[in-house]
């Protein structure tokens, strides 16, 4: 099948981080393909996925990577923080441990990714039942907003603010771009400008849609 040139206005490079079995690969999966995957089993190193979103009037192409939150892959997923504009920090609103360990995964994340990426709080599974929960909505706003986050509550399940959460992502990258707070043509910045994807014309957002070629016209953006 023929193939066909696209342009998009960016591309961004994100990533979805946090402890295992918090849920990271069903959200992932619901944002590409608008369904629920049972994780049925931990992802090793990390997953990648992709998908053109409209956002504050740009065409944006997300390129998104799944790490993985088992602590014997910590060295491995490390190497993907390098370059990323933009994250999704998720834990299990039934697992403590997985918020507490937020911190963690902050910390590492600000310390190896561009100085100036976009974090968005995302407590999971919040279609579960009240008598499961362990975070309150409460905590997640305040630990975000000690932190300088932005937080939503979110459900891989029934879909409730996943699209959200990454286009909320992708929008303030954008605003500050157009604050010059943020340059995209620095090195590792996670952005690319004017992209132009070269992709077969069906199946444009699928998470199985991996073998792409890209070019740009801005020579210093690096991810």
């Amino acid at each position: 099948m023929a193939r066909v040139a696209e342009l998009q206005d960016y591309l961004f490079k994100f990533l979805i981080i946090g402890n295992a079995s918090t849920g990271k690969t069903c959200i992932l999966h619901q944002f590409l393909d608008n369904e629920f995957k049972h994780e049925g089993t931990h992802t090793i190193g990390a997953a990648f996925g992709s998908k053109v979103v409209t956002v504050s009037n740009k065409t944006v192409k997300l390129q998104i990577w799944d790490t993985a939150g088992q602590e014997r892959f910590r060295s491995v997923t490390r190497s993907y923080y390098r370059g990323a504009s933009g994250a999704l920090l998720v834990y299990d609103i039934s697992n403590r441990e997985s918020y507490n360990d937020a911190i963690n995964w902050l910390t590492e994340v600000r310390a190896a990714a561009s100085p100036n990426i976009v974090i968005i709080l995302c407590g999971n599974k919040n279609d579960l039942e009240d008598d499961r929960r362990q975070v309150t909505f409460l905590e997640g706003s305040r630990f975000a907003q000690e932190h300088d986050l932005m937080f939503l509550e979110t459900s891989a399940l029934t879909n409730e603010n996943i699209t959200e959460s990454f286009e909320q992502c992708a929008r303030i990258i954008i605003s500050k771009i157009n604050s010059g707070n943020i340059d995209p043509s620095r090195m590792y910045s996670g952005i690319q400008c004017n992209a132009t994807t070269i992709t077969a014309p069906h199946n444009e957002n699928s998470s199985n849609n991996l073998k792409q070629k890209s070019a740009f016209n801005c020579a210093g953006c690096q991810t």
